[in-house]
Protein backbone atom coordinates (compact mmCIF):
# COMPACT_ATOMS: atom_id res chain seq x y z
CA UNK A 1 0.00 0.00 0.00
CA UNK A 2 1.41 3.15 -0.89
CA UNK A 3 0.22 7.28 -1.89
CA UNK A 4 1.09 8.06 -5.57
CA UNK A 5 3.89 10.51 -6.43
CA UNK A 6 3.39 14.61 -6.47
CA UNK A 7 2.85 15.49 -9.56
CA UNK A 8 2.49 18.76 -11.47
CA UNK A 9 0.64 16.82 -14.72
CA UNK A 10 -3.24 16.20 -15.11
CA UNK A 11 -3.29 13.30 -16.52
CA UNK A 12 -1.03 11.39 -14.41
CA UNK A 13 -3.02 13.50 -11.39
CA UNK A 14 -6.40 12.10 -12.75
CA UNK A 15 -4.47 8.51 -13.51
CA UNK A 16 -3.34 8.54 -9.59
CA UNK A 17 -6.85 9.37 -8.44
CA UNK A 18 -8.29 6.88 -10.42
CA UNK A 19 -5.96 3.99 -9.12
CA UNK A 20 -5.64 5.32 -5.82
CA UNK A 21 -8.49 7.95 -5.09
CA UNK A 22 -5.90 10.73 -4.28
CA UNK A 23 -3.13 13.07 -6.11
CA UNK A 24 -0.64 15.00 -4.85
CA UNK A 25 -0.16 18.42 -6.03
CA UNK A 26 3.52 20.13 -5.09
CA UNK A 27 4.05 23.67 -4.72
CA UNK A 28 0.31 25.33 -5.49
CA UNK A 29 1.06 27.97 -2.95
CA UNK A 30 4.49 29.14 -2.57
CA UNK A 31 6.37 32.39 -0.70
CA UNK A 32 4.56 35.23 0.48
CA UNK A 33 1.33 34.27 -0.85
CA UNK A 34 1.79 30.54 1.52
CA UNK A 35 3.05 33.02 4.34
CA UNK A 36 0.22 35.33 3.95
CA UNK A 37 -2.94 33.04 3.92
CA UNK A 38 -1.15 30.22 6.35
CA UNK A 39 -1.64 33.79 8.94
CA UNK A 40 -5.09 35.05 7.94
CA UNK A 41 -6.08 31.37 9.10
CA UNK A 42 -4.31 31.19 12.03
CA UNK A 43 -5.97 34.80 12.93
CA UNK A 44 -9.24 33.20 12.05
CA UNK A 45 -9.02 30.74 14.24
CA UNK A 46 -7.75 32.52 17.34
CA UNK A 47 -10.80 34.96 16.64
CA UNK A 48 -13.29 32.01 17.16
CA UNK A 49 -11.16 30.76 20.23
CA UNK A 50 -11.25 33.62 21.44
CA UNK A 51 -15.08 34.51 21.36
CA UNK A 52 -16.26 31.08 21.99
CA UNK A 53 -17.31 30.68 18.33
CA UNK A 54 -15.54 26.92 17.83
CA UNK A 55 -17.65 23.82 17.12
CA UNK A 56 -17.07 20.39 17.81
CA UNK A 57 -16.82 18.60 13.87
CA UNK A 58 -18.77 15.27 14.14
CA UNK A 59 -16.47 13.16 12.46
CA UNK A 60 -13.99 13.93 15.84
CA UNK A 61 -13.71 11.95 18.71
CA UNK A 62 -15.88 13.43 21.32
CA UNK A 63 -13.24 13.42 24.61
CA UNK A 64 -10.92 15.34 22.18
CA UNK A 65 -10.49 18.61 21.73
CA UNK A 66 -7.06 18.92 20.15
CA UNK A 67 -9.05 19.71 16.30
CA UNK A 68 -10.40 23.06 16.22
CA UNK A 69 -12.34 23.60 12.95
CA UNK A 70 -12.77 26.84 10.81
CA UNK A 71 -16.21 27.13 9.37
CA UNK A 72 -16.76 29.29 6.12
CA UNK A 73 -13.28 30.25 5.53
CA UNK A 74 -14.48 31.41 2.09
CA UNK A 75 -16.14 34.69 4.01
CA UNK A 76 -12.84 35.17 6.18
CA UNK A 77 -10.44 36.65 3.96
CA UNK A 78 -10.22 37.36 0.37
CA UNK A 79 -6.85 35.13 0.13
CA UNK A 80 -9.21 31.95 0.41
CA UNK A 81 -11.01 32.93 -2.53
CA UNK A 82 -8.24 32.27 -4.31
CA UNK A 83 -8.44 28.42 -2.96
CA UNK A 84 -11.52 27.99 -3.86
CA UNK A 85 -11.55 29.30 -7.50
CA UNK A 86 -7.89 28.21 -8.08
CA UNK A 87 -7.17 26.99 -11.82
CA UNK A 88 -6.16 23.78 -10.49
CA UNK A 89 -8.96 23.69 -8.23
CA UNK A 90 -11.33 24.23 -11.21
CA UNK A 91 -8.88 21.90 -13.47
CA UNK A 92 -9.78 18.73 -10.94
CA UNK A 93 -13.53 19.63 -10.21
CA UNK A 94 -14.30 19.96 -13.94
CA UNK A 95 -12.55 16.83 -14.93
CA UNK A 96 -13.41 14.60 -12.13
CA UNK A 97 -17.18 15.71 -11.45
CA UNK A 98 -17.87 17.60 -14.48
CA UNK A 99 -19.56 20.82 -14.94
CA UNK A 100 -21.55 22.36 -13.47
CA UNK A 101 -20.16 21.48 -9.92
CA UNK A 102 -20.81 23.44 -6.51
CA UNK A 103 -18.60 24.17 -3.65
CA UNK A 104 -20.40 22.83 -0.94
CA UNK A 105 -17.60 24.00 2.01
CA UNK A 106 -14.81 25.03 2.58
CA UNK A 107 -13.21 25.08 5.68
CA UNK A 108 -10.48 24.90 8.06
CA UNK A 109 -8.76 22.13 10.60
CA UNK A 110 -6.19 22.59 12.52
CA UNK A 111 -4.52 19.82 14.47
CA UNK A 112 -2.76 20.46 17.65
CA UNK A 113 -0.11 18.30 19.82
CA UNK A 114 -1.10 15.22 21.44
CA UNK A 115 -4.24 14.58 19.91
CA UNK A 116 -7.04 15.34 16.57
CA UNK A 117 -7.10 11.49 15.35
CA UNK A 118 -10.75 11.08 13.79
CA UNK A 119 -13.05 8.57 12.67
CA UNK A 120 -12.34 6.46 10.19
CA UNK A 121 -14.68 7.73 7.03
CA UNK A 122 -15.35 8.55 2.93
CA UNK A 123 -17.33 11.92 2.41
CA UNK A 124 -20.24 10.75 0.20
CA UNK A 125 -21.19 9.11 3.56
CA UNK A 126 -25.28 10.48 3.01
CA UNK A 127 -25.09 8.67 0.07
CA UNK A 128 -27.28 4.95 0.25
CA UNK A 129 -24.68 2.07 -0.91
CA UNK A 130 -23.53 0.22 -3.03
CA UNK A 131 -22.00 3.75 -3.99
CA UNK A 132 -22.43 4.29 -7.95
CA UNK A 133 -19.20 3.28 -9.29
CA UNK A 134 -18.25 7.08 -10.04
CA UNK A 135 -17.08 9.85 -7.27
CA UNK A 136 -19.97 12.58 -6.14
CA UNK A 137 -17.63 14.28 -4.78
CA UNK A 138 -13.90 16.14 -4.21
CA UNK A 139 -12.00 17.49 -1.47
CA UNK A 140 -9.41 19.67 -2.28
CA UNK A 141 -7.27 19.70 0.82
CA UNK A 142 -4.57 22.83 1.17
CA UNK A 143 -1.19 22.10 3.20
CA UNK A 144 -0.76 25.92 5.08
CA UNK A 145 1.73 23.71 7.25
CA UNK A 146 4.26 20.48 6.45
CA UNK A 147 1.83 17.44 6.77
CA UNK A 148 3.78 14.91 8.68
CA UNK A 149 2.75 11.36 10.11
CA UNK A 150 4.11 12.90 13.30
CA UNK A 151 1.92 16.07 13.22
CA UNK A 152 -0.89 13.81 12.23
CA UNK A 153 -1.02 14.13 8.56
CA UNK A 154 -4.04 12.90 6.80
CA UNK A 155 -4.39 8.93 6.43
CA UNK A 156 -5.81 6.96 3.50
CA UNK A 157 -6.31 3.80 2.57
CA UNK A 158 -5.28 3.78 -0.74
CA UNK A 159 -7.94 2.06 -3.10
CA UNK A 160 -10.63 2.18 -0.46
CA UNK A 161 -12.60 3.97 -3.04
CA UNK A 162 -12.84 0.68 -5.30
CA UNK A 163 -15.52 -1.04 -2.54
CA UNK A 164 -17.67 1.61 -3.38
CA UNK A 165 -18.98 1.87 0.37
CA UNK A 166 -17.88 3.58 3.64
CA UNK A 167 -15.81 1.75 6.28
CA UNK A 168 -17.80 -0.78 8.79
CA UNK A 169 -17.50 0.03 12.67
CA UNK A 170 -15.42 -2.96 13.07
CA UNK A 171 -12.86 -1.64 10.17
CA UNK A 172 -11.67 1.48 12.33
CA UNK A 173 -8.04 -0.22 12.56
CA UNK A 174 -7.00 -0.86 8.86
CA UNK A 175 -4.21 0.04 7.71
CA UNK A 176 -3.64 3.62 6.49
CA UNK A 177 -0.81 5.54 4.94
CA UNK A 178 -0.46 9.41 6.09
CA UNK A 179 0.07 11.67 3.36
CA UNK A 180 2.91 13.57 4.23
CA UNK A 181 3.42 16.93 1.76
CA UNK A 182 5.11 19.92 1.74
CA UNK A 183 3.49 23.38 2.98
CA UNK A 184 2.23 24.78 -0.15
CA UNK A 185 0.81 21.13 -1.35
CA UNK A 186 -2.81 20.72 -2.26
CA UNK A 187 -4.17 17.14 -2.08
CA UNK A 188 -6.97 15.92 -3.80
CA UNK A 189 -9.20 13.01 -2.77
CA UNK A 190 -12.25 11.89 -4.28
CA UNK A 191 -15.53 11.00 -2.16
CA UNK A 192 -15.41 7.62 -2.15
CA UNK A 193 -11.54 6.88 -0.70
CA UNK A 194 -11.65 6.10 3.26
CA UNK A 195 -9.30 8.41 5.13
CA UNK A 196 -8.84 10.51 8.88
CA UNK A 197 -7.22 13.05 10.67
CA UNK A 198 -4.21 11.59 12.36
CA UNK A 199 -2.89 11.69 15.59
CA UNK A 200 -0.33 14.40 15.98
CA UNK A 201 2.09 13.33 18.31
CA UNK A 202 4.15 16.29 18.32
CA UNK A 203 4.65 18.41 21.49
CA UNK A 204 4.51 21.89 20.23
CA UNK A 205 3.48 21.23 16.43
CA UNK A 206 -0.10 22.34 15.48
CA UNK A 207 -0.96 21.31 11.93
CA UNK A 208 -3.62 23.50 9.48
CA UNK A 209 -5.51 22.47 6.64
CA UNK A 210 -8.07 24.01 4.52
CA UNK A 211 -10.87 21.85 2.98
CA UNK A 212 -12.75 22.55 -0.42
CA UNK A 213 -15.53 20.09 -1.01
CA UNK A 214 -17.27 20.04 -3.77
CA UNK A 215 -20.01 17.99 -5.72
CA UNK A 216 -22.15 16.94 -8.29
CA UNK A 217 -24.40 20.00 -8.73
CA UNK A 218 -27.99 17.87 -7.68
CA UNK A 219 -26.70 17.68 -3.89
CA UNK A 220 -27.49 20.52 -1.59
CA UNK A 221 -24.08 22.58 -0.44
CA UNK A 222 -23.08 21.93 3.04
CA UNK A 223 -23.07 25.58 3.52
CA UNK A 224 -25.66 27.91 2.75
CA UNK A 225 -24.20 30.35 0.84
CA UNK A 226 -27.31 32.59 0.26
CA UNK A 227 -27.20 33.12 4.25
CA UNK A 228 -23.02 32.94 5.10
CA UNK A 229 -21.15 34.21 2.00
CA UNK A 230 -19.67 38.17 2.06
CA UNK A 231 -21.36 40.26 0.04
CA UNK A 232 -18.70 41.37 -2.15
CA UNK A 233 -17.55 38.03 -3.32
CA UNK A 234 -21.10 37.42 -5.17
CA UNK A 235 -20.78 41.00 -6.67
CA UNK A 236 -17.21 40.48 -8.36
CA UNK A 237 -17.47 36.64 -9.12
CA UNK A 238 -17.04 35.10 -12.41
CA UNK A 239 -19.52 32.59 -14.11
CA UNK A 240 -17.20 29.99 -12.92
CA UNK A 241 -17.15 31.08 -9.24
CA UNK A 242 -21.44 32.05 -9.45
CA UNK A 243 -21.85 28.41 -10.74
CA UNK A 244 -19.66 27.19 -7.91
CA UNK A 245 -21.90 29.07 -5.53
CA UNK A 246 -25.13 28.24 -7.01
CA UNK A 247 -25.94 31.72 -7.70
CA UNK A 248 -25.70 30.67 -11.84
CA UNK A 249 -27.80 27.65 -12.54
CA UNK A 250 -28.12 25.03 -15.54
CA UNK A 251 -31.42 22.82 -14.90
CA UNK A 252 -31.50 23.32 -11.23
CA UNK A 253 -31.60 26.14 -9.21
CA UNK A 254 -33.49 28.42 -11.75
CA UNK A 255 -36.06 31.30 -11.19
CA UNK A 256 -38.62 32.13 -13.21
CA UNK A 257 -37.06 29.13 -15.77
CA UNK A 258 -34.18 30.85 -15.87
CA UNK A 259 -30.54 31.65 -14.09
CA UNK A 260 -30.64 33.67 -11.36
CA UNK A 261 -27.21 35.12 -12.41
Amino acid sequence: MSIPTPTTDLTQGLANLANYGLTIVPGVLTGDRLKATRDALYRAAESDRSRTREQKFGLDYGHDDSNQRVWNVLSRDPLFEDMAFHAVALDYVKAVLGWPALLSNLSANITGPGGGEMVLHADQLYMPEPWCDEPQGLNIAWCLDDFTEANGATRFAPGSHKLNRAPRDDEQDVETIPMEAEAGSVVLFESRVWHKTGFNRTPDQTRAGVFGWYTKPIYRTQENWFLSLRPEIRQFANDDALTLLAFKSEGLGLVNGASPA
